[in-house]
């Protein structure tokens, strides 16, 4: 299936994590756009190019999670034009034998039935906290 309506393009996107379908996740954004993930963790700046963004971004929580224990769920989407804002959680066992549980808001530009650019917002002391708790390399927020 193909479509164009932005809010659509999101919701298949947030679903094909969370199903795990690679395919549709490539499929589902341009290839340049951008990923902006906040704070000062190993995976905080922008990520310039869909490449970028599932194999070094997305695909950097795979070694982090222990298999089979994520669960997204889309919690609510609100769309204006080209622009989708998604809410969604996050919940996983971590390697490290914690869990990681966050809440996310994701402002989407879709363009052209693609997602060109995210801005994410997320609890990033907890995704510290939980994701890299022995991580000593934290720089300050907007460097890269």
């Amino acid at each position: 299936m193909t479509t164009t309506d932005p809010r659509a393009v999101v919701i298949r996107y947030v679903e094909a994590v969370r199903d795990g379908d690679a395919d549709v996740i490539h499929d589902s954004f341009a290839a340049d756009a951008t990923w902006h993930y906040p704070g000062d963790l190993p995976i905080s700046k922008v990520w310039h190019g869909r490449d970028a963004i599932i194999n070094d971004f997305l695909g950097s929580m795979g070694p982090i999670l222990v298999p089979g224990t994520m669960k997204i769920e889309l919690v609510s989407t609100i769309a204006e034009g080209d622009r989708v804002v998604a809410e969604w959680t996050s919940r996983a066992k971590t390697v490290h034998g914690s869990t990681y549980d966050n809440r996310c808001i994701g402002i989407y530009t879709v363009r052209d039935g693609k997602i060109t650019s995210v801005i994410e917002y997320a609890d990033t002391r907890h995704a510290a906290a939980t994701l890299f708790p022995d991580d000593s390399t934290r720089r300050p927020a907007g460097t890269e």
